[in-house]
């Protein structure tokens, strides 16, 4: 959805991620990343993978681990991107 007559409402965007519950889930992703860095663990071309996912209500707390991205990205999705 380009704006081409007027500027991108990021005010809006960020409210309605906040919302929607998005904004938790995305702090707490970056947080895993920011701690593996934090903690000198290279994760070049890898992605943390949550053990217990944050779409059914896993956190940092519960563990992460270093995957290959076809391996974390590959679980069947709803619409809303949660995992089935």
């Amino acid at each position: 959805m380009p704006y081409t007559n007027k500027s991108r409402p990021y005010k809006h965007e960020y409210q309605m991620q906040k919302k929607r519950g998005e904004h938790d889930d995305r702090m707490e992703r970056q947080r895993a990343r920011r701690s593996y860095d934090k903690k000198g663990i290279a994760r070049k071309g890898k992605d943390i993978a949550h053990v217990k996912a944050l779409s059914k209500g896993g956190s940092n707390k519960d563990g992460t681990k270093l995957e290959s991205p076809s391996k974390n990205r590959s679980f069947r999705r709803k619409s809303n991107g949660a995992m089935k």
